[in-house]
């Protein structure tokens, strides 16, 4: 697999899942957000709540964080950086670009 780097671009991580590419897609919006639309198979952990989660991440593959536009998302990234996750990525533009370049069906918000 080649090196995402600190940030994934929507069309990569498509790819990526379309070859089988073993990652955890993080969601770390808020529940109402995520009712509103969601990538199937993301484990959802709101912003706020991922420091209690972190022996539940995973370390041994590419954890890619995503929220809606890509800022919380980022931060949360970093964060996860700071604490040993060295394969963690924020997908860049979030669920927002995601929903423009990969399922224009996909719900906005």
């Amino acid at each position: 697999m080649a090196d995402w780097g600190s940030e994934i671009a929507v069309g990569t991580l498509q790819q990526a899942r379309l070859d089988g590419v073993l990652h955890t897609l993080l969601d770390v919006r808020e529940p109402n957000e995520v009712a509103v639309c969601a990538i199937s198979d993301s484990l959802c952990i709101p912003m706020q709540q991922v420091p209690q989660h972190l022996g539940e991440l995973p370390r041994e593959h590419p954890l890619v964080i995503m929220c809606h536009h890509g800022a919380r998302s980022d931060q949360v990234a970093q964060f996860l950086r700071a604490n040993g996750f060295t394969n963690a990525h924020n997908l860049a533009g979030g669920i927002d670009a995601w929903a423009m370049v990969v399922d224009p069906e996909m719900a906005r918000y």
